[in-house]
């Protein structure tokens, strides 16, 4: 064990992702020595082209957007000191029910013991101590973090090799919390419809219910710059028009639900790596 360093595996669906959920602990752990890799699945081709043009729209190419969003993931993982970005170029899958969702090569349509194949690889290559991903419903339904889950997981079987297991969550209080702060910017938050309102409240987890909580306030500037770096969607990325103090004050400290763990590090904690060094 003491012939590599400490390492967190972050397995992301999109370009963008790994700002939002983990930034505050890809930058955290780069500067606490620990080497940090990325996997992105997919090549974000369903997002925003130049100016805003929507997927389907007159003007969006998603080769274009592809190529665009790649490099916008790289200034990112600049900013967070990520030590590894590895992206397995996956077509993106656009949003549950969408026409993109069938098309071959796509993400959403690759069979899991493919997708799980490719990432065992790259876990026999790094031999993660810590493995980051998300639930079994991606979070909020999103087709491309659902497969991320289940070849993260699949992988997992193949190598046994991470000695803790992490799923990316949010607790129901800050997400109440969201809500108000998000009012406080008047006509830039719309109140959702009743059904988006209720998905939205089911959207994280109780609080009692969250096993580690890791303060990144140290690293607000970084995750929010890391988010900025993603320009192509600013549109969408909300978080960005609450300027940097604000968004370091809902997203300074980053929450998981621990799904595996062979240190016996008890529970609550706050610190990935707790048991480990």
């Amino acid at each position: 064990m003491n012939d590599r360093p400490l390492t967190l595996m972050a397995v992301h669906a999109h370009p963008d992702d790994e700002a939002t959920g983990t930034g505050g602990v890809l930058a955290r752990y780069a500067a606490e020595g620990i080497r940090t890799v990325l996997v992105t699945c997919t090549d974000g081709r369903c997002g925003d082209g130049p100016g805003g043009v929507k997927p389907g729209d007159p003007g969006h190419d998603p080769a274009a957007v592809a190529v665009m969003r790649r490099q916008e993931l790289e200034s990112s993982c600049a900013i967070l000191n990520v030590s590894h970005l590895e992206t397995l170029d996956y077509a993106d899958s656009g949003m549950m029910g969408w026409p993109t969702n069938e098309v071959p090569g796509s993400f959403w349509r690759t069979p899991v013991e493919e997708g799980a194949a490719r990432l065992a690889e790259l876990m026999r290559r790094y031999r993660p101590d810590v493995v980051v991903t998300y639930d079994e419903n991606g979070f909020y339904g999103h087709p491309d973090h659902i497969q991320a889950h289940r070849i993260t997981m699949a992988a997992l079987a193949m190598t046994e090799s991470a000695r803790k297991v992490y799923w990316t969550t949010a607790p129901r209080s800050m997400m109440r919390r969201f809500g108000e702060v998000m009012r406080e910017f008047g006509a830039d938050w719309q109140e959702p419809d009743p059904a988006e309102a209720a998905a939205m409240a089911e959207i994280g987890l109780p609080d009692e219910e969250i096993t580690t909580w890791v303060d990144t306030t140290a690293f607000g500037g970084q995750k929010f710059d890391a988010l900025a770096a993603h320009a192509s969607q600013g549109e969408n990325i909300f978080f960005l028009k609450m300027g940097q103090m604000k968004f370091t004050e809902l997203m300074g400290v980053e929450t998981f639900v621990r799904v595996h763990d062979t240190t016996g590090a008890a529970v609550p904690e706050n610190d990935l790596f707790a048991g480990l060094r």
